[in-house]
């Protein structure tokens, strides 16, 4: 059983707070027909700018790191239980996408999926919006980039095979069950996920895996294996990402969970982050977000480097910030 679990919403004036076991949390559905543009512009350390498109708000996999949970709570919900119950759905993503590249096409060098939340949750199953708006991508000849840790793409093979460019990263940070369920309870295992791997791959997609968030004292040892698995399904690019919290009420839900799921590690695992942030869990700018301080990330980055060029994965280039056109100089009328 689930029960509603919120951190307060620091863009509300009030929160709830339960007196007794709070009730239990019930998935909710929100169908948003509001949305007037679904083509977003955002940055990442990992690939540099990006052209990003989200069909859906809030994720049912629940992993307890997300830095979108905040993203919830500019809806007016929280980044506790909220976020992976309350799941806002824009059925008119595939219109709106078509409209916007009608006029943006040329601009478009990569259009990715996703950011916000995963394109492929379960409710992709029968909504389709991931799928309509890739067909819309192939109508137009746009590349395409997708990240998620669902083998519900495999679904989607008969257009994914046709897009002009197209590459797939599966967020894959832990190599089994085990040690995936206290962090990801409601995500496909990761065998699952590597076997899905196998299948694009063996369809002729490229694909990459994403070994994040690391989190040191405990999945930092797995970056070879998980390598290894990926390049036999067929992988040739990977990135890691050190585990980042960018707001209080990320960082605190996290470590609420981290305490309930394995509280005999929790102390351990907490404290090696804290050395890579002076003492605090929370990064203390965005240049800072994927660094450590001290000589044990240091090992990890060349762990990973090692492993990555032993096993001849490639590497890929950030995108450049896109050039903006200067403003017209006001002319004077005398």
């Amino acid at each position: 059983m689930r029960y509603v679990n919120n951190p307060p919403n620091p863009y509300q004036k009030y929160s709830a707070e339960f007196l007794g076991e709070p009730p239990s949390a019930k998935l909710e559905i929100y169908e948003e027909f509001t949305t007037k543009k679904i083509i977003t512009k955002a940055y990442s350390s990992d690939f540099g700018y990006r052209y990003t498109v989200n069909c859906y708000r809030g994720c049912i996999h629940a992993c307890t790191y997300c830095f979108a949970r905040q993203y919830h709570e500019y809806l007016g919900y929280s980044a506790g239980t909220d976020f992976e119950t309350k799941i806002v759905v824009k059925p008119n993503a595939p219109i709106l996408l078509r409209e916007e590249l009608k006029k943006t096409r040329e601009k478009m060098k990569t259009l990715d999926f996703s950011f916000a939340t995963d394109p492929y949750l379960p409710l992709e199953a029968s909504y389709e919006l991931t799928r309509k708006c890739l067909q819309v991508c192939l109508d137009f000849q746009i590349p395409v980039a997708i990240i998620t840790k669902s083998p519900l793409i495999t679904r989607d093979l008969d257009i994914l095979t046709k897009l002009k460019n197209l590459f797939v990263f599966f967020s894959i940070p832990f190599p089994t069950t085990e040690k995936s369920n206290p962090f990801e309870p409601f995500t496909p295992i990761p065998g699952a996920r590597f076997r899905a791997m196998k299948t694009l791959t063996d369809a002729g997609i490229k694909c990459g895996i994403g070994i994040a968030p690391i989190i040191l004292g405990y999945n930092d040892s797995d970056i070879p294996v998980l390598l290894e698995k990926a390049r036999n399904a067929g992988a040739t690019k990977a990135f890691i990402n050190f585990i980042h919290f960018d707001t209080d009420s990320i960082e605190n839900y996290f470590v609420e969970k981290l305490y309930e799921k394995i509280p005999t590690k929790a102390e351990k695992i907490l404290n090696q982050q804290k050395r890579e942030r002076n003492g605090n869990l929370r990064h203390k700018n965005f240049a800072e977000r994927n660094q450590g301080k001290t000589e044990k990330w240091e090992i990890v980055v060349k762990l990973f480097e090692l492993h990555f060029k032993r096993l001849g994965f490639e590497k890929f280039e950030k995108t450049p910030k896109p050039e903006e056109k200067p403003l017209p100089v006001q002319q004077k009328l005398f």
